[in-house]
């Protein structure tokens, strides 16, 4: 019996929002316990993301893997990653906002991170609030 989608036991994904998919994917691998994961598609904000990951030690280190049919992503996990998830809608932020989005999405005082965009590209919620930036929230991470 076959549900539409192929064979009965796969699973199309949507790519309506590709960092979604690509943060879900991490966690997931993260909860089963695999240490390494491969995630597609690859984009210049899902590159700079894993870099922010990398850099708070919340993923080892990430390799590009070019093919014919798109590149992939291969992510060594270490285990630190609880939660990460994309923020949507993405709101809009000014500096004096931030400790009120760190209450809301994030479960401790300086505990996780929040990605955000500024006019001076991705950082995290500590560095914007440091350089008085505001800019828009795009995901978090604990």
């Amino acid at each position: 019996m076959q549900n539409g989608w192929g064979s009965k036991n796969t699973c199309k994904m949507t790519l309506n929002d590709p960092l979604s998919n690509v943060l879900s994917n991490i966690e997931n691998c993260e909860k089963i316990g695999r240490h390494e994961c491969v995630v597609r598609p690859v984009s210049k904000l899902i590159i700079k993301v894993l870099e922010i990951m990398k850099d708070h030690y919340y993923i080892g280190s990430y390799e590009i893997i070019k093919n014919n049919r798109g590149d992939l992503i291969k992510i060594n996990l270490i285990g630190k990653i609880n939660r990460c998830r994309v923020i949507k809608p993405r709101l809009s932020f000014k500096t004096f906002d931030i400790e009120n989005f760190e209450k809301r999405f994030l479960p401790a005082k300086d505990f996780g991170i929040i990605i955000v965009s500024t006019t001076k590209g991705l950082m995290t919620h500590i560095k914007a609030k440091e350089n008085n930036f505001g800019g828009k929230l795009i995901a978090f991470i604990y």
